[in-house]
Order: C-alpha cells, then sequence, then structure tokens
C-alpha cells in the first residue's frame, strides 16, 4: 500500500499539499540534499522514493544501523560510473545512528553533488546530526498523522483491489472493518501508519482463522480481534529520545498553565511508558520553585516530601505522592520573581565580578580586624524596633539595585506588603532626625575572668571583652556575624 504518487500520499499537508515545498520540488524534477525529521510511520520513506522518482534519480537505501563508511564510498563510486542523467538519491534512513567521523565522510560527496542525500531520523537533527552536515542539508519536520489520515489509509488498504485486501492479497470475499473495531485500530496505531496497516493484516488473519464474516461474506474483524492484533497500545515514547523530552515539556509546561488534568495525563503516560520516577521527581521539585516559587512556598515542601517518599516506598504506590505533587503545583498560584531575581543578581556578577564586601558586614571575630575599621559600624536588625534598620548590604557600585519585585499572586503579595512597610519605616527614619528607636538596650556581657592569666599573656588580651560599637551603641560582639 505504499503511495505510488504524491496524490495518492496521505498526511503532511504542509510538505506535499499544492504548496508544499517537496512538492513544488517534484514538479521542478530537482531535488536538493534534504533530512527528513518525524516520528516512525509518518512517510520518510516513501517521501524519498516518490521524490527521487520525480527527479528521475537513481535510488539508493543504506540504512545507518548496518551501513558504515565503506558502504556510502561504494555508493559514490557506483554513483560516479552510472552516471544518471538525474544523479544518485542516497536514502540514508536513520541517519542519527552515524557517528561524528562517519556523518564527516559524507559531506565532500553532499558538497560536490556526487549524490543527493536525504536523510531520514526519528530524532531531533539538531542534538544528533553534526552542524557541518546539518548545514547541507534543509530539514523538514514531518508530524504524526491524526486519526481521520490513519482511517483514510486503513480503508484505502481495505478497499484497494489490487495492492489491499479487496484483491488477491486479501481473503475471499474481502475484508471489512467498521465502528469500535475501526476507532481502536486507529487508536492504537497512534498516528504511525505503518503499525495501523500490520495491525490491520494481523486482525483480519485472527478474524478469518476464527470464520468472523458479515452477510456479504466478507471477513469481518471484531473489537476483540483488533485488541488481539494490537495487544496493547505502543506508547510513543522513548525514554533516550524525543519522545521523552516532548512529553516532559508537556508535563512542566500543564503545570505551569494552572491546568491539573493535563499535568495529570502526562505524567500517567511518563509513569506508563517506563520513565524513571526520579526524573519525574526532579521535575517536580524544580517546578516548585521555578514557577510557584514565593506565591506558595509550601509546593517546595510537598514536591520534596513526594521525591523523600518515592525513594521510601517506590512505585506503584510513590504514585499517590507524584499525583499528589503534581496536583499542588499545577492549581498553586505561580510566581516566578525569586529565580528572575536570582539570575538578575547572577548577570551582575558575572559583569562585574565578586564586588568587595562593604567593611562593616565583614566578618570580625576578634577585636584585631576592628582596628582597620572590619566589621565597624554593623547594626543588629534584632536590636531596633520591627527587628529592622536602614544599612548598606549591597556592594557600593551596585548603588539602589533591586532585584527582587514580589508578584500579587498568593503569599507572595503577603512578602511584598512586608518589605513595602519596612521601606517605608526606613524612608520615615531616614527624613527624621531621630532615626529608628532601638527596641530594647543592648544585653549586659559579663567579662570574663582574667586575673589567671600571666602578665602579657596573650590569652589575657584575647579573653577581654571587645570594645563597644560607637556606631551602633551596642557591645560588638559579631553575635549574628559568626558563620566562618
Amino acid at each position: 500500500m505504499r503511495p505510488r504518487t504524491l496524490d495518492e500520499f496521505v498526511g503532511q499537508v504542509h510538505l506535499v499539499g499544492p504548496d508544499g515545498p517537496l512538492r513544488r520540488a517534484a514538479q521542478r524534477g530537482r531535488l536538493d540534499s534534504i533530512l527528513l525529521w518525524g516520528p516512525p510511520g509518518t512517510g520518510k520513506t516513501t517521501l524519498a522514493r516518490l521524490l527521487a522518482d520525480a527527479a528521475g534519480a537513481r535510488f539508493v537505501t543504506l540504512s545507518a544501523v548496518l551501513a558504515g563508511v565503506a558502504d556510502v564510498r561504494a555508493v559514490v563510486a557506483e554513483s560516479r560510473a552510472a552516471a544518471v542523467e538525474g544523479g544518485t538519491v542516497l536514502f540514508l534512513d536513520e541517519i542519527h545512528r552515524f557517528n561524528r567521523a562517519q556523518q564527516d565522510a559524507l559531506l565532500p560527496h553532499v558538497e560536490d553533488g556526487t549524490i543527493v542525500l536525504v536523510g531520514a531520523t526519528t530524532e531531533n537533527p539538531f542534538f544528533d546530526v553534526n552542524a557541518a552536515l546539518l548545514s547541507r542539508l534543509r530539514v523538514f519536520r514531518l508530524e504524526a498523522l491524526t486519526d481521520a489520515e490513519v482511517e483514510a489509509i486503513v480503508r484505502a488498504a481495505l478497499d484497494d483491489p489490487e495492492r489491499g485486501l479487496a484483491g488477491p492479497l486479501g481473503p475471499e470475499g474481502g475484508a471489512v472493518l467498521s465502528g469500535d473495531a475501526l476507532a481502536h485500530l486507529v487508536a492504537v496505531a497512534g498516528g504511525d501508519a505503518r503499525r495501523a496497516l500490520t495491525t490491520l493484516e494481523a486482525a483480519v488473519g485472527l478474524a478469518h482463522d476464527a470464520g468472523a464474516r458479515d452477510a456479504a461474506g466478507r471477513v469481518a474483524p471484531r473489537l476483540a480481534d483488533v485488541e488481539a492484533a494490537a495487544q496493547e497500545r505502543v506508547l510513543a515514547y522513548d525514554r533516550a529520545g524525543d519522545g521523552h523530552f516532548d512529553v516532559a515539556s508537556a508535563f512542566i509546561k500543564s503545570l505551569r498553565g494552572n491546568d491539573p488534568d493535563a499535568a495529570l495525563y502526562w505524567l500517567a503516560a511518563m509513569i506508563a511508558a517506563g520513565e524513571d520516577p526520579r526524573f519525574i521527581a526532579r521535575r517536580l521539585v524544580i517546578s516548585a520553585s521555578e514557577d510557584v516559587g514565593m506565591a506558595d512556598p509550601r509546593a517546595l515542601q510537598i514536591a520534596v516530601a513526594a521525591a523523600q517518599a518515592l525513594e521510601l516506598v517506590g512505585l506503584p504506590e510513590a504514585q499517590y505522592a507524584l499525583a499528589h505533587a503534581t496536583v499542588m503545583i499545577a492549581t498553586a498560584p505561580k510566581s516566578d520573581r525569586a529565580g528572575r531575581a536570582y539570575f538578575a543578581a547572577l548577570a551582575d556578577v558575572e559583569k562585574l565580578g565578586a564586588l568587595t564586601v562593604p567593611p562593616h558586614l565583614r566578618n570580625a571575630p576578634h577585636p584585631g580586624p576592628r582596628r582597620f575599621g572590619i566589621g565597624v559600624g554593623y547594626r543588629n536588625p534584632h536590636d531596633f524596633d520591627a527587628a529592622d534598620v536602614a544599612q548598606r548590604y549591597l556592594p557600593d557600585e551596585l548603588g539602589d539595585r533591586r532585584y527582587y519585585d514580589p508578584s500579587s499572586e498568593g503569599y507572595e503579595r503577603v512578602v511584598g506588603e512586608r518589605q513595602a512597610a519596612r521601606q517605608a519605616s526606613r524612608d520615615e527614619a531616614a527624613a527624621s532626625a531621630v532615626g529608628r528607636v532601638r527596641r530594647r538596650p543592648a544585653p549586659a556581657i559579663d567579662p570574663p575572668d582574667v586575673r589567671a592569666a600571666a602578665p602579657g599573656d596573650a590569652r589575657a588580651a584575647a579573653a577581654a571583652p571587645p570594645p563597644a560599637d560607637p556606631v551602633a551603641g551596642r557591645v560588638a560582639d559579631d553575635t549574628g556575624d559568626r558563620g566562618d
């Protein structure tokens, strides 16, 4: 049932429709080197054959799974010897299976026109085909067939008297498929024409053996026959290929888009296809911070808890925890302001480098550095009203840069209001002559007993209480600055 002309070809209207670029190439009778990228059973090999025929070219097929550089050289030698007017089209299936050196071996022959290369791949060529070869190819993306297109292919196979089931190749009296059996066959095909035809042929064989016929004497596979022929739906999912990244992308975007139903569907699709559940858990943790962020800080807690539950109980029980976190993240208010703020700060670090820490913020664990102004002037916010006091925390070179701008979503609205109130209080204090009022006096510190120390012992000086901080009006014990 392989199409013999572009008019018989089903699907890929954007490529072979009236204004499609591949149809125009066929009409011109000229074919350039191209790469056909798409899922299995969407017509890549067929298109290559039809385009070669339209160009009057010699058509040679190689599979990158089995072939090597020697096979390519043999095709090149044959092409030069044959000297066909339309040239030689080398169809290289699964081109992504060639390693870099093998792909490089194609370059000079594609460059000088000795061969017209038509590559086919189910994987993303921008990852799996090297840039030098890719720059010499036009990439065309083929999409999975729609259900209507798959149904059209199945019906054509049932009705064709020459190559289909209505002629000598089919059972006596032909075959018919309708209702729920046809719907199920189309569904299990998953947009793959090859799988649809294979399943159809197997179902007709099962029905023929069981003597299932309609009133007109045609073999009529039942739903049970189609189910038996298909066994189960083959999920279009490859843990190492595009299926992995496409479904994961749909999952993440559904979480971000506040659609718990879609997120649960893609979660189920990944688990049913055998995806590593730890990968799913990691994506949930990332989304909880990247997409929900401060709008609902609980989202990160629940995502981390789901990841821990997965390690604790494993599948299948951990499906509940993964679903729990999925629904939580998908329905939570969203804000990416924390992440945006971080990357804005990172951009300044990368542009300006690690700037000097202001002296009053530096660590001063003993009196020595204070003689040079290190640690002097730091004011502990806990000693002031509302546990806040205006002082500089950014390097001087950054001025009053603001990275974090809270949104009005969820809990982040509370954060924004709190920050605004603090800024208002700071502005008010700056405008007054008095400044911020201390909330309480600094706690008294009993001096250590140094009487036992020998005169001149350095330990006696080190044990002495540090000098008072004249700026903050508190004992400079750096209580909150001992992180070193």
